[in-house]
């Protein structure tokens, strides 16, 4: 004999619920993404440079260009060796909020707009210790996200309003995945 249509539907409805249920623990962490192997992301390079075209600095990242890669970022990451750094590739503009969860260590959290333009950075120390990492919140607005060390962005003399290079090639795509941005016209930023 076959299920009754109520007995389908009310079946159909608490798969469903459990599905929402498990995606919310996801989200909210309490049930954490198996990390992407080191191997599992393309690498590229991006390069800062200030307004008058001058490199300020340039590191080796790892692209984070899936949902599964940006939710890792550098969690679990014991550290990040200098010059290197993680860059987070986004489909559109938006507002984003990283946060330090599972961080050994501090890093310099830099936003950039879809022209390539730093649009702010943050500098997260290292979560005290037993502290919730998630707790710490550093949002911007951005098409993409460069994570490098603590501090190199004030070792490097980079600031808001510099431009972001990525890729060997300034002017086109290096691969399907990453996109390099081209230099914007310098952008002026107003004194508070």
């Amino acid at each position: 004999m076959a299920p009754s249509p109520r007995r389908v539907g009310t079946l159909l409805a608490g798969v469903f619920a459990a599905l929402l249920v498990g995606v919310a623990l996801v989200l909210s962490g309490v049930i954490p993404l198996p990390a992407p192997a080191a191997d599992d992301y393309e690498r590229t390079t991006v390069a800062v440079y200030d307004e008058d075209g001058t490199e300020l600095g340039s590191v080796d990242a790892r692209v984070a260009d899936t949902f599964r890669k940006r939710y890792t970022g550098l969690s679990s990451t014991t550290s990040l060796p200098p010059g290197e750094g993680m860059w987070f590739a986004f489909d559109e503009p938006g507002e984003h909020t990283f946060v330090m969860r599972d961080m050994d260590f501090g890093i310099d959290i830099v936003y950039v707009a879809a022209n390539g333009t730093i649009t702010s950075i943050h500098h997260a120390p290292e979560p005290p210790e037993g502290a919730d990492g998630k707790d710490f919140r550093y949002p911007g607005e951005g098409q993409y996200v460069l994570e490098v060390n603590y501090g190199w962005t004030t070792d490097h003399g980079v600031e808001v309003g510099d431009r972001v290079v990525v890729g060997d090639d300034a002017f086109g795509p290096t691969n399907e995945t990453v996109r390099s941005v081209a230099p914007p016209e310098p952008v002026r930023v107003a004194a508070a």
